[in-house]
C-alpha cells in the first residue's frame, strides 16, 4: 500500500513539473512575444472610402431634391363595436384579418374578427373577418395550418426530434 502512494505521488510531481517546464518554455519563445507597434508615417494616407458604405438609396423625395422626413405609422382603423345582440364568448383579440387588402390587416383587437365554429367538426375555429368577408383558420400563420395530421401527433413528432430520434425513425414511429 505504501508503494502505490508513492508511485501516484511520484507521478503528480513529475505532471506538475513538465507543466511548468513547457509554460516558460513557450513564454520564452518568439513566436509568443507580440510584435512591435509600428510608428505612424511622416504623411498619413486618407483612406478612400468603400463605395457601397456611401451610396445612399433612391426614394420619392431624394430624387426630387426635397428633404427626407420620416413618415409615420397609420393610425388604427376605428373600432368596431357591434350593438345588437349579446356580447360574443369567444375572444378574438389575438387574431387579425390576414388579407393583405383589407383596412384592418395586421391590427388586432379592433372588433373586426368574429368566431365563426368549428368548420367540418374540426378541431380547430375558423375566423370571420366582418370588414372584407373573408374567412381564415386560427392556425393561420403558423406551422400547423393546413397540415392533415392533427396538431398532437405533429407535436409529439416535433419532441422526438428534438430528443434526438432521427427524421426517417420519427417517420416510421409515426406512420408518416
Amino acid at each position: 500500500m505504501v508503494h502505490d502512494l508513492f508511485f501516484h505521488e511520484f507521478w503528480l510531481g513529475l505532471l506538475l513539473w513538465l507543466g511548468i517546464h513547457t509554460y516558460l518554455w513557450w513564454s520564452r519563445s518568439p513566436a509568443a512575444k507580440q510584435p512591435p507597434a509600428q510608428q505612424p508615417k511622416s504623411s498619413p494616407q486618407i483612406p478612400k472610402p468603400f463605395a457601397g458604405s456611401t451610396y445612399k438609396p433612391h426614394c420619392a423625395a431624394c430624387e426630387q431634391g426635397q428633404e427626407h422626413l420620416d413618415q409615420s405609422p397609420p393610425s388604427p382603423p376605428p373600432l368596431i363595436a357591434h350593438k345588437r345582440g349579446r356580447p360574443r364568448a369567444v375572444a378574438t383579440h389575438t387574431q387579425y384579418c390576414p388579407q393583405k387588402m383589407c383596412p384592418y390587416y395586421g391590427w388586432m383587437g379592433r372588433g373586426n374578427v368574429r368566431a365563426n365554429g368549428h368548420p367540418g367538426s374540426g378541431t380547430w375555429r375558423q375566423f370571420h373577418c366582418v370588414v372584407c368577408d373573408t374567412y381564415f383558420l386560427e392556425t393561420h400563420g403558423t406551422p400547423l395550418y393546413d397540415k392533415p395530421r392533427s396538431a398532437e401527433r405533429i407535436v409529439r413528432a416535433v419532441a422526438a426530434l428534438a430528443e434526438g430520434l432521427g427524421i426517417r425513425a420519427v417517420a416510421r414511429v409515426f406512420d408518416v
